[in-house]
């Protein structure tokens, strides 16, 4: 079983550059009345507190949402998810990306779920009553759901990259899936470390087809001796504005 649990980094800014370009897509897809489905392969749980002991061990959320928050425009749709998970949990409370997703999503839309890490599946059920949650593995999941119903959506692919072979499989996936379901919008998170290992990861989208777009965004160790410097995004199919959305996070301060 694997031993990552998002508990210790919920809010870094890593956090703050995936879940502001999720929540951007959602809302930009959410414009037009057609139905859509939200998959996520590697969920982690639906909220998290950022006073919890695990949270408060790295610190990591400090050097993210506190700092970056007050520079983001007040319709934008992340603060709305981050207004809906305190609402719900209280003013210490951050959304993964499932709420963050449920937050975003309208009546008639599908959200399926897989978490393999069992106490994180079980919070995600808490979280979700009703929502279609799955403690299996996320790849295989998402192989057999695509294409899925309604055929317009979006998938997030957002492992801890704990396995080292996920910096080769997860770009690989990205462009299975899009051979299966060429309308989705696919998004891959990945970490930029100072050990340089995600340069396996910009060695495989040079080969993806379709639009991209692939935006990166560096910041400092979140604490002496961390060894994530950065977060990056790619994204298949990216909806209209996505692209401005990204560009935007790139004057947050760091």
């Amino acid at each position: 079983m694997l031993s990552y649990q998002h508990a210790y980094h919920a809010g870094n800014m890593a956090d703050v550059h995936k879940h502001a370009l999720l929540a951007s897509a959602l809302a930009y897809m959410g414009q037009k009345p057609k139905p859509m489905v939200y998959i996520e392969t590697h969920s982690g749980r639906g909220l998290y507190d950022l006073t919890s002991p695990e949270a408060l061990k790295t610190g990591e959320a400090a050097a993210g949402i506190t700092r970056a928050e007050p520079h983001f425009p007040h319709d934008h749709p992340y603060l709305k998810a981050l207004a809906a998970a305190r609402a719900k949990g209280g003013p210490s409370a951050y959304p993964g990306s499932p709420f963050l997703a449920q937050a975003l999503l309208r009546p008639g839309d599908r959200m399926v779920l897989a978490e393999r890490h069992p106490a994180e599946a079980r919070a995600l059920r808490a979280d979700f009553p009703g929502i279609d949650v799955r403690e299996t593995d996320g790849v295989q999941m998402a192989l057999s759901l695509c294409p899925p119903t309604p055929r317009r959506g979006l998938l997030l692919i957002d492992p801890s990259y704990e396995i080292k072979d996920d910096f080769t499989a997860m770009p690989k996936l990205m462009q299975t899936l899009h051979r299966k379901w060429p309308v989705g919008v696919l998004m891959l998170w990945y970490p930029i470390l100072a050990s340089g290992a995600e340069q396996a990861v910009l060695k495989e989208i040079q080969g993806l087809q379709g639009e991209i777009l692939h935006h990166r965004l560096t910041f400092p160790p979140a604490r002496e001796g961390h060894g994530m410097i950065g977060s990056g995004m790619v994204v298949i199919n990216p909806p209209w504005g996505l692209a401005e959305a990204a560009a935007d996070l790139d004057r947050l301060p760091r």
